[in-house]
C-alpha cells in the first residue's frame, strides 16, 4: 500500500473520531480518559499523524460508544443508515466450523452488514449471477466483498474467482481469499487471477480488518454516499 493512501486512511479516521467526539461533547482529554490513551495520542489521531493499530481502534470505538465499521463511515452518519443500506458481504465456505467462527466474530465486532453464506462453488456463482436457486437476485446488487475458500466442493475456488473476474457485473467485487497456509501454490494463482489477498484460516474480525487498509475499500465496509 503507497504511502498516499495510508495517510488518506489515517486523515479520514482521524477526522471520524474528532467529529464524533464533538457529537457527544467530549474533550480531548475525556476521550482518552475513556480510552485508555494519553490525550497526545488522541490529539496525533485526530490529526492523522499516528499510525493505526487495532487495539487502539477497538479502544476508541468503545470510547466513543460506537463500533469499529461505523467509524469507518464516510460522513459518520450512523443514525440515519439502516442495514439496508450496507453493502452486503458473501462468505462461501463449506466447513460449518469455519462459518460459525465468521458470522460470531463479525457480530461480537458489531458488524451489521449483512453476511451471505454459501456452501460450495456453483452456489456462489448463482448468488452472484443470480440463477439457479437465486434467480429471485435479478434486481439486487452484488456484494461489496467475497471471503472465498479455495477448496470447494462442485467447484473450486480458482475456477469460481476466474469467472467472475471474467464477467462485468462481478470483476470489481473485492476478494480475499481463504487459505489454509501461506505456503500455498494456489495463494499465488489466486493473485494472478485477481484475488486482492489473503487470509489463513481461521478467519475472525481480527484478521479480516488486518486486510482492509491493504484493499481499495479506505475500510468502507458501509457504503460511502459519494
Amino acid at each position: 500500500m503507497n504511502h498516499d493512501m495510508i495517510s488518506d486512511i489515517k486523515s479520514r479516521f482521524g477526522t471520524a473520531i474528532r467529529t464524533r467526539r464533538k457529537r457527544l461533547g467530549l474533550s480531548q482529554e475525556e476521550l482518552a480518559g475513556r480510552a485508555g490513551l494519553h490525550r497526545t495520542y488522541v490529539a496525533d489521531i485526530e490529526r492523522g499523524a499516528r499510525n493505526l493499530s487495532l487495539a487502539n481502534i477497538e479502544k476508541l470505538a468503545l470510547a466513543l460508544d460506537t463500533t469499529i465499521p461505523i467509524l469507518f463511515t464516510p460522513g459518520d452518519t450512523p443514525a440515519i443508515r439502516g442495514p439496508e443500506a450496507l453493502p452486503e458481504i458473501l462468505l462461501v465456505e463449506d466447513e460449518p466450523q469455519d462459518v460459525e467462527m465468521v458470522c460470531r466474530s463479525f457480530k461480537a465486532a458489531g458488524v451489521r452488514n449483512q453476511l451471505h453464506v454459501v456452501r460450495d462453488g456453483v452456489e456462489a456463482l448463482d448468488f452472484l449471477f443470480a440463477t439457479g436457486a437465486y434467480a429471485n437476485r435479478k434486481n439486487e446488487g452484488v456484494p461489496q466483498i467475497i471471503l472465498l475458500d479455495l477448496h470447494l466442493p462442485k467447484l473450486n475456488g480458482l475456477e469460481v474467482l476466474k469467472r467472475l473476474k471474467s464477467e462485468p457485473r462481478t470483476k470489481n467485487i473485492q476478494v480475499i481469499v481463504l487459505s489454509a497456509s501461506e505456503r500455498n501454490r494456489d495463494i499465488e494463482e489466486s493473485k494472478r487471477l485477481g484475488a486482492d489477498h489473503y487470509i489463513v484460516k481461521p478467519v475472525d474480525f481480527q484478521r479480516f480488518t488486518q486486510v482492509l487498509p491493504q484493499l481499495e475499500l479506505c475500510w468502507a465496509l458501509l457504503k460511502s454516499t459519494s
